[in-house]
């Protein structure tokens, strides 16, 4: 089985999301440090088969962060992450 089977979208991450952010993140933009590019989150590859999830650029494959869930609440650790810009709704 390759990657891309393995694979999903950045919108699998919603609900996890919505449990640390009040706002929608699939639709944040996220700058990856590795070439550059802006995306919004909903867009970038996320893999979900490890003890957590591993988010990955859309573009080059870098890994953007990393989130897991723990006993006591959740680990983000954000590697190739330059900003991540949410819009507020008003």
């Amino acid at each position: 089985m390759g990657n891309v089977d393995l694979r999903v979208d950045g919108n699998a991450l919603a609900g996890v999301l919505r449990e640390v952010f009040v706002q929608e993140m699939t639709t944040a933009s996220v700058k990856c440090g590795g070439c550059g590019e802006i995306e919004q989150l909903g867009a970038e590859h996320v893999y979900m088969q490890a003890p957590g999830a591993v988010v990955r650029c859309c573009h080059c494959g870098g890994v953007l962060f990393l989130i897991a869930e723990r006993d006591d609440g959740l680990l983000l650790g954000f590697q190739q992450v330059i900003w991540l810009e949410i819009v507020t709704q008003t």
